[in-house]
């Protein structure tokens, strides 16, 4: 596996990010990590890696680049501003950035990559941070042939499944699509278990029948039995992440002229839980906004067996 000779960059190492960058130590790349907050990157060194003052530092270092950032703002700042990785790398250098960011974003990362003879790959992440810990991420890939078969060793460390979505700007534009679905639906969830509650319906029985019939959904049969229906909100997929993809969605499919109206209105239902106080919570919090707001018992299915 020739990739793994080389040292690998790795900038940004939040709650995804972390995750990924331990498996890809464990899995023997070594890497050169960065991150503006120190306990991660010390994490990281504690596994074997190499700490890295600067993103420059990085970029002079590493033929491959990896980057995991919050916005489309810091992409362009790390990767294309005055003191970021195009500034400083050699020609020839690729940078994969797994962040989920306005496709336009994403399309100038790639042109931005031509002009200066580099190469970008954009595979945002799908599942969750406890997935990545796991190294059982998703990745939809946007990236030549080519480049596609540079990065597969890394993405199959960090992950158990990728997909190749097609050319460049392909992976983020299949993000946004699928939490388009994913999002809506912890929206929808909130709003029948609401309902459910109100009624005095029994909330396991209730769930029998949808999960028997075509009104089932990945989040409410797989995520929210081990998080909000189980007490547990922390944090796997925040409710400001979720309101900042939908923002990415509304805005790109504007961009498109396609219309989202219920995009937009589940946009402003997590706005409502973030001004509550509730956008440090697991996106699956939303069905308990929705029964405080009704003032009515909070879904929890029973611990007895």
């Amino acid at each position: 596996m020739p990739a793994q000779k080389e040292i690998i960059g790795f900038i940004g190492l939040g709650a995804m990010g972390r995750g990924m960058a331990a498996n890809c130590v464990k899995k023997g790349f070594p890497l050169l990590v960065h991150d503006i907050a120190p306990g991660p990157v010390a994490s990281l060194t504690a596994l074997g890696a190499t700490a890295a003052p600067t993103v420059a530092d990085v970029a002079r270092q590493c033929a491959i680049v990896v980057t995991v950032l919050p916005t489309g703002r810091e992409v362009e700042s790390v990767v294309m501003g005055t003191a970021g990785i195009f500034a400083h790398a050699r020609p020839g250098t690729l940078v994969m950035d797994l962040s989920t960011i306005e496709p336009e974003t994403t399309d100038k990362l790639h042109a931005e990559a031509r002009r200066l003879g580099m190469r970008a790959v954009d595979a945002p992440i799908g599942r969750l941070a406890w997935h990545a810990e796991r190294g059982e991420s998703l990745f939809m890939v946007g990236a030549t042939p080519e480049d596609f078969a540079t990065v597969r060793p890394l993405l199959e460390a960090m992950g158990s499944t990728i997909h190749h979505c097609g050319p460049g700007g392909a992976g983020t534009r299949t993000k946004l699509v699928n939490n388009y679905l994913a999002i809506i639906s912890c929206q929808l969830n909130a709003e029948a278990l609401a309902l459910s509650q109100r009624f005095g319906l029994d909330l396991s029985k209730t769930l029998d029948v949808i999960h028997g019939t075509t009104a089932t959904n990945g989040q409410l049969k797989i995520n929210w039995p081990n998080k909000v229906l189980a007490g547990d909100t922390s944090p796997g997929f925040t409710i400001d992440l979720a309101h900042k993809d939908l923002s990415l969605i509304v805005g790109a499919a504007n961009t498109a002229r396609v219309p989202v109206p219920i995009a937009a209105a589940a946009r402003e239902a997590f706005s409502t839980a973030r001004a509550r106080g509730m956008g440090g919570q697991d996106f699956s919090a939303m069905a308990d906004l929705l029964c405080d707001l009704a003032q009515i018992e909070r879904p929890r299915l029973s611990t007895k067996s």
